[in-house]
């Protein structure tokens, strides 16, 4: 049965269908949420208070956001195909993607200090510079959807290849490994580096959770409900994995054993998406419909 948090607390963003979708926590003691609907970027201090930063474009379709070693922000903008960056003071500023209709969704800051991130419509994966630099590396698979993507311990680049059921390995020159997942249908979406040096990953088809050593073994850990379409998976400080159930309306843990714990949200909240915990040590969640949940578990 899933247990309650301790407690929770609901933070409304302001604006009507702002859809709250990924969170990362940012070099200034803050949180920075993309609101994929609205087009922009909201930052939420630990003590509640919510700066939102509109964007260039209403439509842009802002994504996932990582820190970038330069002390900014960096994100995808999905829908006009285009990598951003936010300062922490709200500037911003964005650098198309060379190749048209790319899609970029999941980024990470790279052991070479430059972004990566993933091209979901042409099945590539992208590095930017810090200086608005592109390169583009091809997939062996063709309509793959390569989805999340994290950093390796191997000093590597990892990510979700969501409609080829695998998970793939892009180091730094370029050289591309794919492994397939054992269960068909798995649909794996978020991807995180793990305390126990492995890589661990959400399969939202199959409701399970993955796990892949950089020697390629895997296993998978079956949820509670098949049907909890878990999304995205971080990394927390207790030594534990974090992970959205988009389907269930809940967030779960995942322990080095496979061992899962579960927590409810608040009523009526519908399709959590990226979570991150904050430097007060509470666990946020994006929720679509309007709001970041901080719960303490």
């Amino acid at each position: 049965m899933p247990r309650p948090a301790r407690s929770i607390d609901r933070i409304p963003v302001p604006g009507s269908g702002a859809g709250p979708y990924a969170l990362t926590a940012g070099p200034d003691r803050a949180l920075w949420c993309t609101l994929v609907h609205s087009g922009e970027i909201a930052r939420l201090e630990p003590g509640g208070r919510l700066d939102v930063h509109r964007l260039d474009s209403a439509s842009c379709g802002p994504s996932v956001i990582a820190p970038g070693p330069d002390g900014a922000l960096w994100f995808t903008r999905l829908r006009d195909h285009r990598i951003g960056r936010i300062t922490v003071s709200g500037r911003t500023a964005s650098y198309p993607v060379p190749t048209p209709d790319s899609g970029p969704f999941g980024i990470v800051c790279g052991p070479d200090g430059a972004l990566w991130f993933t091209q979901t419509r042409t099945g590539r994966i992208g590095r930017v510079t810090t200086d608005g630099r592109m390169t583009e590396f091809s997939l062996p698979a063709a309509g793959a959807f390569p989805s999340a993507i994290a950093d390796g311990p191997d000093g590597a680049l990892w990510f979700t290849l969501n409609q080829a059921d695998a998970v793939g390995r892009i180091g730094l020159d370029g050289e591309v490994v794919v492994h397939p997942l054992p269960t068909p249908k798995a649909a794996p979406v978020g991807i995180t580096r793990g305390p126990d040096g492995a890589l661990w990953f959400t399969e939202i088809g199959a409701g399970r959770i993955g796990r892949i050593t950089t020697g390629g073994r895997i296993d998978e850990f079956p949820l509670p409900d098949p049907a909890c379409r878990p999304h995205a998976i971080t990394a927390g400080p207790d030594g534990l994995c974090w992970f959205t159930e988009w389907g269930a309306g809940r967030v779960g843990s995942v322990d080095g054993d496979g061992r899962v714990e579960e927590y409810d949200l608040p009523v009526g909240s519908s399709e959590p998406h990226g979570l991150a915990f904050g430097p007060d040590g509470a666990l946020y969640v994006a929720l679509e419909i309007g709001e970041i949940a901080r719960l303490e578990v």
